[in-house]
Order: structure tokens, then sequence, then C-alpha cells
């Protein structure tokens, strides 16, 4: 039995994926729809997305198996992205299933849904949609708490995402995003670390942000994972940028930095990594006087400074050479070039 074009536009504008015939899945379709236009293509995928979408407020095992779809779809598919952009009511449907302060309930529900969200995330026209709806941000930062590790993960990715856009890192920032963002960070986890580690570089990167992360502990726990040779690159980075804020300053002088930056100057053959730590540490010598001391020893005895002076990055020389500059006006070091 064959079917005319009329008959296959309709059943897949019904959001239907089954031959007509024998109800099979996943099956070839008849030939006649490979000459189908674009525009009927994406009309079929509309239609299925709204069946997914419905079964969201049916039982709990058609909401897992829309879920896990929905999740496929948006990793492989662009244009299933760029769907969930075209109504305000996709975002509310997709998370139905997820009840504010239970959304772990089902968790392998909860990871298909969040991961579904950062795939969405990936859509550059999809990014100011979701982080302005007020489901999505409290189920991320409640994804960050509970949940698999998979899911924290992707959590954190989501935000990483969607901060590419600034009014969205404000939104994140005002949200509280970033304490459970840095409380993953101190657990640990390596599946989690850079995903979270990028999520926080980025929400850094706009000055509300960077205050509201060293007030919920972000130098300690940055520093201490630096100093136990955990992501010291991404975290180097976030420590360098924090270091604009005087209060950061203060902490770092307190924690023992700057012998942890001199011995990762020292042992590491990244270039950026000196450099960020060259730059850490010479917005440290201009803010706490106490610390020239403890400088000036570390460049009497291996000659860090000086050394990065001649041979490091451009700006690592630039930082070097102002370090040099205090030490010899300060009567700490003499030094000649």
């Amino acid at each position: 039995m064959t079917y005319d074009r009329p008959f296959i536009q309709r059943w897949l504008n019904e959001g239907n994926r089954t031959c007509p015939q024998t109800k099979e899945h996943g099956m070839e379709l008849p030939k006649p729809v490979q000459d189908i236009d674009e525009e009927v293509v994406s009309n079929a995928d509309r239609g299925y997305l709204n069946s997914l979408l419905q079964k969201m407020s049916s039982s709990l095992s058609d909401q897992k198996e829309a879920a896990k779809e929905l999740r496929l779809l948006t990793k492989r598919s662009s244009p299933f992205r760029a769907l969930f952009g075209e109504s305000i009511e996709t975002i509310p449907q997709l998370l139905s299933p997820l009840s504010p302060g239970q959304a772990d309930t089902d968790p392998d529900l909860q990871e298909d849904l969040i991961t579904t969200l950062l795939n969405l995330s990936i859509h550059d026209n999809n990014k100011r949609l979701v982080a302005e709806h007020p489901l999505v941000i409290p189920l991320l930062i409640e994804s960050l708490i509970s949940g698999t590790i998979q899911t924290k993960s992707n959590a954190a990715a989501t935000f990483f995402t969607l901060a590419a856009i600034d009014s969205n890192k404000i939104i994140i920032g005002t949200s509280g995003a970033l304490n459970p963002l840095i409380d993953l960070l101190d657990e640990g986890h390596p599946l989690a670390m850079k995903d979270v580690a990028s999520a926080i570089f980025s929400l850094c990167s706009v000055l509300e942000n960077k205050g509201r992360a060293i007030n919920a502990g972000a130098v300690k726990v940055i520093l201490q994972k630096i100093m136990d040779r955990v992501l010291v690159a991404e975290l180097l980075a976030i420590l360098a940028m924090l270091s604009s804020h005087q209060k950061a300053v203060q902490e770092m002088c307190e924690l023992g930095t700057v012998s942890c930056l001199f011995g990762i100057i020292r042992e590491s053959d990244c270039e950026h990594n000196k450099e960020n730590c060259i730059a850490i540490l010479y917005t440290i010598c201009f803010a706490d006087r106490t610390k020239l001391k403890e400088i000036k020893e570390e460049e009497m005895a291996n000659g860090t400074v000086s050394r990065l002076a001649r041979t490091g990055t451009s700006r690592a020389k630039r930082k070097a050479s102002g370090i040099l500059e205090r030490l010899n006006k300060t009567g700490s070091i003499t030094h000649t070039a």
C-alpha cells in the first residue's frame, strides 16, 4: 500500500514518527517524503516536538521516554534546538515534571531535562529565552546541589553557555548561582570541575559577580585547589580575574598565595600560567608592602622574577619588570637588567 503526498504531510505534521501501515518506529518512511520541501520537514519536526512536550504532562514513563528523546534530538539537531525558540510555552512544558525543591525525585528524568536545557542554550537565539524564564535559573541552581554528578556538571555547563550574553551574567549572578557553583568546585568531583570553573570564569567577567564570588568564598576554594595542583590553568585564570578586587587581594595575602604562585612559576612549562601568576603577584606587591620581603627572598634565592622579565610573554615581562622596579624603589633589592 502507498500513500500520497498530502496524506504523508498530514501524518508528519501531527507528530507521527511511525509508519502508518506497519506502526513500526524508526523505519524509513515511504519514498515520496524525500521530495517534500524544507518547510514541510520543519512542520513535521514542529509537530513531533509538540507531541513530545505533551507527554510531559502524562505518566512518569511517558515523561521519561519523551525526555530521553528530547535530550537526543536537541543534542544532534540544530534546527530542532531552534524550534524551542518559536514559543514561550516550550520551556515551561519541558520543565513541568520538575517540581521546585523536589527536582531530583527521579534523578534520571532530572538529568535528561537539565541536559536538554544545556543543548537548547547552545543555540544563540535561545540564550535569552532560557535564562529569562523564571523556572530555569532556580532549577539549574537546585540541580547544582542535588542530582547525579552528570546533572550537576550539565547544570554548570548550562550556566557557562548562557553567560555568553552579559545580561544573562547579571541575571545568573543576582539569582545566587555563584554560591552553589563554588561549593561544587570545593567538592572537587573530576567530572564537574571543568564545567564549574568555566561557568565561574565567565560569570566573573562582570564586576558585580566578582564581588559575589569573593563573598561566597571563591578565593580560598580556588587557592586550595591550585595548591593541590588541580585544574591549575583554569583556576589561575579566575584568580587573576578576581585579583582586580581589593578584598580578593587581601584574602590572597592571608592565605599563602605568594609562595604558591612562585612555586608554579618555577615548575610550570605553561607560559600562560606563569603570566597569570606574575600578574597576581604584581597586584599583591602594590597592595601589601609586607609581601615585598617574601618576594625579595624569592628573587634573591631563585631569580624567578628577573627570569620572567627576560623570557616571559610580553605581559609577563611587563609585570615582572614592574615588580623589580617596585623592589628597587623600596630598597628591597638591587637589580640590574
